[in-house]
């Protein structure tokens, strides 16, 4: 009889055991698991809190580049873009620039808006645009910024509303 307490006691023990190795390797997956979500990126850090909001800070889908006019085809946007680049230039004159495609008589203007000024690194500026096509006849503002390829991109456009308006 006091055999089959020991080898009872001894049974249980060993069950106790495994429920606690069970128990501890249950709770260290989860804890690694629950780690692997909050690792640190190097030169990752969040940035202080400016009260701009991005999509690029939470690491979403970038949404699309702004289009200057949907009704503009592959020629006709490489020559605004050209115009563009000129218009804002921060070296020029802050002149109106014009530009124009005589095969599809697609045409438009770039007039810059105030100085270039710097954000995120770039030099960008605000400008209203003209474009007009065979089906339409768009007044619109934005701003673009030069990209390190020296290349301007839009950043914003929209319909052009008066000040005040």
């Amino acid at each position: 009889m006091h055999i089959r307490r020991h080898i009872s006691s001894a049974a249980a023990a060993a069950s106790q055991t495994s429920i606690r190795a069970i128990r501890f390797f249950g709770a260290s997956l989860t804890a690694l698991s629950l780690a692997s979500c909050s690792f640190a990126i190097p030169g990752g850090e969040p940035a202080a809190w400016s009260g701009n909001v991005s999509d690029e800070v939470t690491g979403s889908i970038r949404p699309a580049a702004p289009q200057l006019s949907s009704a503009l085809d592959q020629e006709d946007r490489r020559r605004a873009d050209a115009a563009l680049g000129v218009a804002l230039d921060p070296q020029g004159a802050g002149a109106s620039v014009n530009w124009d495609n005589p095969q599809t008589q697609a045409k438009g203007s770039f007039t810059p808006l105030g100085p270039p000024y710097p954000s995120d690194g770039r030099v960008c500026r605000a400008f209203r645009a003209e474009v007009e096509t065979k089906e339409t006849h768009e007044r619109l503002q934005g701003a673009a910024c030069r990209e390190r390829t020296a290349d301007w991109a839009l950043i914003e456009v929209r319909p052009w509303r008066k000040a005040g308006v």
